[in-house]
């Protein structure tokens, strides 16, 4: 028996939360005194790269059409090899703070999927809605990681990486399978589901 929808979302929304709180951790106390303990250079990497492989079960188990499973790969790669080079910088296997363009570009390709497996229009239903929104934060908030890469040690570009974790764990969190928008559902749309 499959879960709803919702529940998936809520469930990555709690990752995208533990990353957001990763980050401004790291602002507050400073690169340096983050680094003190082996463990928490690896931290906010290892939830990226961990919530990829759980979009992979999203993809296998979870989709209903060959376009959402096309987007949740699209996903699940782009946060697996964000994570992966993150790993990598934290390890000092990569040397070049470039490599943080990966989560650049995750987002990037990550919120054009969103934007793309979502067949309805914005006032469809919230669930049309919020894939709209994530998508286009996503796509414009890709600019925190590509400056980042740039200013490796900017924290104008950390907290709005964050702020951008911060967001989409609350759109996440606001999904229901079936459920108006500003008191608005298409009449197309099958009516929201008793609870």
């Amino acid at each position: 028996m499959q879960p709803p929808p919702e529940v998936v979302h809520w469930l990555f929304a709690l990752g995208f939360l533990m990353l957001g709180l990763c980050l401004v951790c790291e602002v507050a106390v400073g690169p340096e005194v983050w680094r003190k303990h082996g463990w928490r250079p690896y931290l906010w990497p290892t939830f990226l790269f961990v919530m990829g492989l759980f979009m992979w079960a999203v993809m296998v188990f979870f989709t209903n059409s060959t376009v959402h499973l096309i987007a949740h790969g699209l996903w699940a790669q782009g946060m697996m090899i964000g994570g992966v080079c993150l790993l990598g910088l934290a390890r000092g296997k990569l040397r070049s703070p470039l490599w943080m363009l990966s989560v650049g570009l995750a987002l990037l390709v990550g919120g054009g999927a969103t934007l793309v497996h979502e067949s309805q229009g914005w006032l469809f239903n919230r669930s049309s809605f919020l894939h709209h929104v994530e998508g286009w934060s996503a796509i414009g908030a890709s600019v925190f990681p590509i400056g980042l890469s740039l200013r490796p040690r900017s924290r104008v570009f950390s907290l709005g990486l964050a702020a951008l974790f911060f967001a989409l764990a609350i759109l996440l969190l606001c999904h229901r399978d079936a459920a108006p928008i500003f008191g608005h559902m298409s009449p197309d749309a099958r009516p929201p589901v008793a609870r």
